[in-house]
């Protein structure tokens, strides 16, 4: 008895403390974004420094592929899109003299590695040096070097060692622990290459999903050693050789031709400032807040461009307290619409960061750039990290489609299904007891009972229609016949460059690139100027605030209610596979097994 109290107003206490946390952190995030809002209104901008700078791009941090909609965005470093833009600016800037950059150590997303890669070398381009400085590269991945290995100057930390020696993932597999657990997986999937479910259903690989990720493993790796080895001049065949010979001492790596000097980050700077004859770095962020705001683009043509990242759901699609980016069926179909139907947009360019969700948001947005095609107005995709399933879906009737060569798409295929759940709360003591009323397919979703005969039947008729209406799609927005979509569909991930060989990618590049074969559809000649205009406008951090604020106090108190509970390991497990079960619906989604 005792103990039940102690538990008992101990969980009162946590609610309290939560709730009076969750008012202080509220009324110093509100105070913020004020604040951010004020100055932001009242023009109030730090100066740029006197003379001419180098930029820092600091590629240690983790970095969003487009800027996020959270009222939280000011505190986040420069998305990969906004370095491109920024960098590309910066190229007719004459005040910047060059860029160094702080090479990640660990490895980062391939195809942001890529684009990266693709944006020094358009700034080498236009006669500026770019410095890269390691402080090792400490991760197997070989993409950290993959994203500097055009540098003018490659260094390294001396005391540092070179271990980028391949590419790897590590897909958990549950199989066995929902076993143990009493959890049952209930999955349909089109067809054998559709691996998101395995990770619940299997305890290992199934001979396709090891084949298809090996290829797409093996593609990404080619495309980082064959542009390794052009930058550094060497045969590819002797690059490969010097990656998988590997780790090496900082000395070792310089004496391969790996890197070119060794020593501290301090000597790199220096050396890239003797070198432009300057005295300043500005990191990449001081950069854009204290460039002056962008005058007005009048009579310039305009190119719409229209970003997404996360996962896709119905609705707005908008972050909760901390939550991740979505992209919103309502949301992202109203954006096309709206450039669709203003006069003075030229072009559409669709920049996709996905690895899919719902197939009924997908095919809202799949509608909507069929409709801003008939309205006239040139449908371009930029694929990111990702565009695969139900971002696939959403790129198939673009007029061109752009990717990375290490960007995973395809994946053309379905799963849905659910956990059931009931033998697992039964073990701690908790029974969820569902009742109905109306027809036998109602509790299909129900993570407390099985599928009946009956109800397997229905819900796979159902996902076989989605499966056959999304390799639809595909035919009819990539020109293929259908026979051949189904041959190379059946829920397979391509990396960008295996899709280009298939038909399913036009061509291989980024952002900058997709724009302009926007130019080109829309007749747009490349010395005209451009206005690239956001559909919908980037919130300010005030208005991102006030969308979110009203759930999150609410949420914290909840967690606060349950914390006593969800301490106990087999409940958090139980509770997690729940979350799982109750995403209902057909879902297009890739496996999260991507690379780094």
């Amino acid at each position: 008895m005792k103990q039940f109290w102690v538990t008992f107003f101990g969980s009162i206490v946590g609610v309290v403390v939560g709730s009076v946390l969750t008012v202080v952190l509220a009324i110093f995030l509100i105070a913020g974004m004020v604040g951010s809002a004020v100055q932001n209104a009242q023009g109030q901008r730090a100066s740029m420094p006197g003379g001419d700078i180098i930029l820092e791009v600091d590629l240690r941090e983790t970095r969003l592929d487009q800027p996020t909609r959270s009222p939280f965005a000011f505190t986040n470093p420069l998305s990969t899109t906004e370095i491109v833009q920024t960098l590309q600016r910066a190229e007719t800037d004459s005040s910047v003299r060059g860029v160094i950059v702080r090479a990640s150590e660990f490895g980062m997303a391939p195809a942001q590695a890529e684009e990266l890669h693709r944006a020094f070398a358009s700034f080498l381009d236009s006669g500026k040096p770019v410095i890269a400085h390691a402080q090792g590269f400490e991760g197997t991945s070989v993409t950290g070097y993959f994203a500097v290995s055009g540098a003018s100057q490659i260094w390294l930390q001396d005391t540092a060692s070179f271990s980028a020696t391949g590419l790897s993932t590590e897909t958990p597999f549950l199989g066995g622990t929902f076993e143990q657990f009493g959890i049952q997986p209930e999955f349909v999937q089109f067809y054998e290459y559709k691996n998101a479910a395995n990770t619940y259903t299997q305890t290992d690989y199934t001979d396709a999903h090891r084949e298809a990720t090996l290829s797409f493993l093996g593609s990404i790796y080619d495309t980082a050693i064959a542009t390794a080895a052009a930058d550094r001049g060497v045969e590819t065949s002797r690059m490969n050789t010097l990656i998988v010979s590997g780790p090496y001492s900082a000395e070792q790596a310089q004496q391969a031709g790996l890197v070119d000097s060794l020593g501290h980050v301090a000597g790199a700077r220096q050396a890239a400032l003797d070198a432009a004859g300057v005295e300043t770095i500005l990191t990449i962020e001081d950069y854009v807040r204290r460039s002056p705001p962008a005058a007005p683009a009048r009579n310039r043509p305009v190119i719409a461009l229209i970003s997404g990242q996360g996962a896709i759901v119905t609705g707005q699609g908008d972050p909760g307290f901390g939550g991740s980016d979505l992209i919103g069926g309502d949301q992202m179909s109203a954006a096309i619409q709206a450039a669709a139907d203003d006069t003075s947009v030229r072009a559409i360019v669709l920049r996709v960061d996905t690895g899919g969700g719902s197939a009924i948001a997908s095919d809202q947005i799949w509608d909507a750039v069929v409709r801003a095609r008939e309205a006239g107005k040139p449908v371009v995709v930029s694929m990111g990290t990702a565009a695969a399933s139900g971002g696939y879906y959403i790129s198939a009737p673009a007029n061109l489609i752009y990717a990375n060569a290490t960007t995973l798409t395809g994946s053309i295929g379905m799963l849905s299904g659910k956990l059931v759940i009931d033998e697992a709360l039964g073990r701690v003591g908790l029974n969820i007891e569902p009742l109905y009323v109306g027809g036998d397919y109602t509790l299909a979703y129900s993570s407390q009972t099985e599928w009946t005969e009956e109800q397997r039947a229905t819900f796979y008729e159902m996902a076989e229609d989605v499966y056959e209406d999304f390799t639809e799609r595909v035919a009819e927005g990539r020109g293929l016949p259908l026979s051949r979509v189904q041959e190379i569909a059946r829920g397979r991930v391509w990396t960008g460059a295996q899709a280009q060989e298939l038909g399913l990618v036009d061509r291989i590049g980024g952002l900058r690139d997709a724009i302009d074969g926007a130019r080109e559809l829309a007749g747009i000649s490349a010395d005209e100027r451009v206005s690239i205009r956001s559909f919908p406008a980037q919130p300010t951090p005030l208005e991102a605030f006030q969308e979110l604020f009203g759930t999150s106090a609410q949420s914290a108190q909840a967690a606060a209610r349950f914390n006593a509970l969800m301490e106990l390991p087999e409940v958090r497990a139980a509770l997690a596979a729940r979350e799982q079960s109750q995403t209902q619906g057909m879902r297009l989604v890739m496996p999260d097994e991507a690379p780094r």
